[in-house]
């Protein structure tokens, strides 16, 4: 039995892909050091510059690019007993070819290739098991937000923050993604300033979104906005916020954790199911970035938002029930007693 297994990630970021996949790798990743194990991150410079802001105590290992060829290259000089993987551009042949039999997590939201996995990870509240009988079909699947790795910090203000909801609007919550693809948080920000009278602007982004400087200009005359920039203080932002508007990825789970009426953008085809999935509950408010009138849409969220309590109250209510925030300790409690169950020893493994 391995007494302090060492767990090695490895995650996609990128201009393109953004940084949730390193940031709630993260979060996973802390959840098993406090249940004994050590973690790693296998991290070229994309990777590194999201753990530099918000990972520095995270140990990781040199890489050269975030390309499949060049991770698995990477991953064979470094010692570890389980794998982790939140990268979409890795399938089956680069799952075995990195773990060479050890214990694998898959963190994925697609369901649309073979993967080499003791256990998959996702969230997706449309999500079902036969989604996987091809791709995946002797894992064990973690489905749904009740695994949603999601920080505890969020947890911790759950009650406090359900509490206070239901009140009138007094700030709004922006949160579109550190990469901000597509400048996309100017333009919500530009809709926000015609339709919110004196109402206070919390904008969080990373510190290379392309949105960063024209929006500095802005704040500078406009005392409405604050920015946040490469923030460490999203779990309180999104407890003191009244509505808020963010990206249909991963962050969905705080805001439902802590029962925040938002309005979902989708900004990449994987995130629509779960936000469609979400607004079918009840639980968002969906602006698709790609549809056409996709300026009407949004400005008529903006309104409901800002203007119709009882629109804020379903969002509220039916959100909260979705997630509970305690996803991430789960997750790892699964996969440590995969790591910690005896397997055949692989040919040649080197470990």
């Amino acid at each position: 039995m391995i007494l302090r297994p060492r767990i090695l990630f490895i995650a996609n970021a990128g201009p393109d892909v953004g940084g949730g996949h390193v940031m709630r790798s993260l979060t996973l990743a802390r959840a098993l050091i406090a249940k004994g194990a050590a973690c790693a991150f296998l991290a070229p410079p994309e990777v590194a510059a999201v753990l530099d802001a918000f990972g520095p105590d995270i140990p990781r290992e040199d890489a050269t690019s975030v390309d499949a060829e060049h991770l698995a290259d990477a991953a064979t000089g470094v010692q570890f007993d389980a794998v982790v993987f939140d990268h979409y551009g890795l399938a089956r042949a680069e799952h075995e070819a990195v773990a060479h039999g050890r214990p694998t997590l898959v963190i994925d939201d697609l369901a649309d290739r073979p993967l080499a996995a003791d256990l998959v990870l996702d969230s997706g509240p449309a999500r079902v098991a036969a989604d996987y009988a091809f791709f995946a079909d002797q894992a064990r699947l973690l489905l749904g937000p009740d695994y949603a790795p999601v920080r505890p910090e969020f947890a911790a203000l759950r009650q406090e923050a359900l509490a206070r909801r239901g009140g009138p609007v007094a700030r709004v919550l922006v949160a579109l993604g550190l990469t901000d693809l597509g400048k996309i948080t100017a333009r919500v920000v530009d809709h926000l300033r015609q339709r919110n009278g004196q109402v206070a602007l919390d904008i969080v982004l990373g510190s290379s979104a392309g949105s960063l400087p024209g929006l500095r200009r802005v704040a500078a005359h406009d005392p409405r906005i604050t920015l946040h920039v490469d923030t460490q203080d999203m779990a309180a932002l999104t407890a003191a916020a009244d509505v808020a508007i963010g990206a249909a990825g991963s962050t969905t789970w705080e805001r439902c954790v802590l029962g925040l009426p938002s309005a979902l953008l989708i900004l990449a085809d994987n995130q629509r199911p779960a936000a469609l999935a979400l607004a079918a509950r009840d639980a968002a408010l969906v602006v698709d970035a790609q549809d056409a009138d996709f300026e009407a849409v949004l400005d008529r969220a903006i309104v409901r938002l800002l203007s119709d309590g009882a629109t804020r109250a379903r969002l509220s209510a039916a959100s909260a029930e979705v997630c509970d925030g305690l996803g991430a300790a789960r997750v790892a409690e699964a996969f440590l007693e995969i790591i910690a169950t005896p397997r055949q020893p692989v040919p040649g493994d080197r470990s």
